[in-house]
């Protein structure tokens, strides 16, 4: 079995931006957080992370995020969450 991973970085970006006029995709975040693992599963299955204000369960083998709230709430429509080893981790 693979080690879980103990923190990601949450990218939240559009899902559909006309010209990013050479901005990368992590530059486009309208925001980012970096989560922990709680060491909990969450209702999906996957382990729990959590932090500045973000609730996510992320199947840590695909690198997926299964579950997400944002504040307490879903995720906008229009908002994708990408994920990406956090720096440090």
């Amino acid at each position: 079995m693979s080690k879980v991973p103990q923190r990601f970085e949450i990218l939240l970006v559009p899902e559909h931006v006309e010209d990013r006029g050479g901005a990368s995709v992590e530059d486009s975040a309208v925001r980012s957080a970096v989560v922990e693992a709680t060491g909990r599963q969450g209702s999906s299955g996957y382990p729990r992370y959590e932090g500045h204000g973000l609730t996510a369960e992320i199947d840590p083998e695909t690198r997926t995020v299964e579950a997400l709230l944002v504040d307490g709430r879903e995720l906008d429509y229009g908002l994708t969450a990408l994920i990406r080893h956090a720096p440090g981790s």
